[in-house]
């Protein structure tokens, strides 16, 4: 087993059992990339102090770049025994380069090491979610730009409503993806900070430039206070809460997706590549991508929460119970990539079935506002046009019919208002066409919208 670099204090070794139960390398192996970025900055940074020697200093970023290469490569495997990432590395560079590497930790401590190595491995998979979110909400883009005037029925309550587009009902989800991705925007900002210098709490007596390693590791600037800078985790909850909203919206199109390509809808068909069958029944297409983005939303919402409670009664600062922070977060992560990639791929190559979009609506009385509208503009108030367009309603339904389907005489029996010129009014094109209000369905006012994203 290998030697711990804070053994000195103790005459027994680590009880096996307790080791394994301690060890984070299995899961924070995957910062190695962010820990050596880290320690080279703050190696130069030693150096231009004249806190370790510059011959010291280039033989560690030597020797931790070597270290990088050997991990890339498959080289270097690590060792199951390390307690963590950085000590693994750290054991290492030690082997490696002798006495120079045991200078590196001078200045810092695990403490501010992990919640550096975290914030920049956080940061680098943000952007990667940002990149595959933006490519997600683009797709629903081009596809509301074809669909200007693919008649829908909307929806209240699960109920047709009013008559919308296809573009129209997509630009929902261009606004809430929009809005997650100025959530995550403002997260990065926030997560974007070093904490490098605070040491293990109250920061060391060493003249140790904070600044100029965070400059060089990209970061916006440093933490205020020691203790907040090993303590603070709110960064992993603002990323996993953004997480959390964003399973949220991907669920609920999920979930009218597979309403929507059932055969009781038919408004859309799923590419056979992101659809799965039954083993029993050989008539089945499935809408598995949408089920299971539908129920991994349980799961990011499981791991936000995990972090809650896990930070809710943490005294300051450091303590062991926050090294389970990192699971949830790269739960979160691994999640959102898995779901964003295959989901993007079937929005992309669904097919869209005009023809049912447009009887649905046309057979669901979407227009018996319009209808009302239009005796409205007759002189009758509102509240009167409501019931007489209710009774039109009751009539039809009685009358297996719809409205635009009735004689003139026929709604002449509810008001002598009604001219010829009602179907224009009540029909499809006029009852969308004329939404000209910002936000609204129309093609003039969808295709501005879009043309200003």
């Amino acid at each position: 087993m290998a030697k711990k670099m804070w053994a000195g204090r103790f005459e027994k070794a680590t009880d096996e059992a307790v080791n394994d139960f301690n060890s984070s390398l299995p899961f924070d192996c995957r910062m190695y990339k962010q820990d050596i970025e880290g320690s080279v900055a703050h190696s130069q940074m030693l150096a231009k102090q004249g806190i370790i020697s510059q011959e010291d200093a280039d033989k560690i970023r030597e020797g931790l770049l070597s270290i990088m290469e050997d991990i890339d490569t498959g080289k270097l495997t690590f060792d199951s025994d390390a307690e963590d990432i950085h000590m693994f590395i750290e054991e290492e560079l030690t082997n490696r380069i002798g006495d120079a590497g045991k200078r590196l930790h001078t200045g810092r401590s695990r403490n501010d090491q992990v919640a550096l190595d975290q914030r920049l491995y956080a940061i680098d998979e943000a952007y990667e979610i940002m990149s595959l979110v933006g490519e997600l909400r683009d797709t629903l883009i081009d596809i509301a730009k074809d669909n200007l005037e693919t008649y829908m029925p909307g929806y209240t309550h699960l109920q047709r409503a009013q008559p919308i587009t296809f573009a129209h009902y997509l630009s929902a989800y261009i606004e809430m993806f929009g809005r997650d991705m100025s959530r995550l925007e403002e997260a990065i900002s926030r997560t974007n900070i070093s904490p490098l210098g605070s040491g293990a709490l109250a920061g060391t007596t060493y003249p140790l430039d904070r600044e100029s390693v965070a400059d060089e590791l990209g970061m916006d600037g440093v933490t205020k206070n020691s203790l907040d800078g090993v303590a603070d985790r709110d960064w992993a909850i603002e990323i996993s809460s953004f997480a959390s909203i964003l399973m949220m919206h991907l669920s609920r199109l999920s979930e009218e997706i597979i309403l929507y390509s059932s055969q009781e809808f038919k408004f859309i068909e799923l590419d056979d590549a992101y659809s799965t069958g039954s083993s029993m029944m050989p008539q089945k297409k499935n809408p598995d991508v949408a089920e299971l983005t539908r129920g991994k939303t349980g799961r990011v919402y499981g791991d936000l929460i995990s972090l809650l409670v896990i930070m809710k009664g943490l005294p300051l600062t450091y303590n062991k119970d926050m090294q389970e922070v990192q699971e949830a977060l790269f739960d979160v992560i691994d999640t959102l990539k898995g779901v964003l990639v295959p989901f993007t791929g079937m929005i992309k190559t669904m097919k869209i079935r005009k023809d049912n979009m447009e009887a649905a609506a046309l057979g669901g009385f979407t227009n018996a506002t319009d209808l009302a509208d239009y005796l409205v503009r007759k002189g009758i108030p509102f509240r009167s046009t409501h019931e007489i367009s209710g009774k039109l309603v009751h009539y039809c339904i009685e009358n297996n019919t719809s409205l635009l389907d009735l004689k003139l005489e026929e709604f002449k029996k509810f008001s002598d208002l009604i001219e010829e010129d009602v179907y224009d009014a009540i029909s499809l094109k006029t009852c969308v066409e004329k939404r000209l209000v910002t936000g609204g369905p129309s093609p003039e006012a969808m295709k501005e919208y879009l043309n200003g994203l």
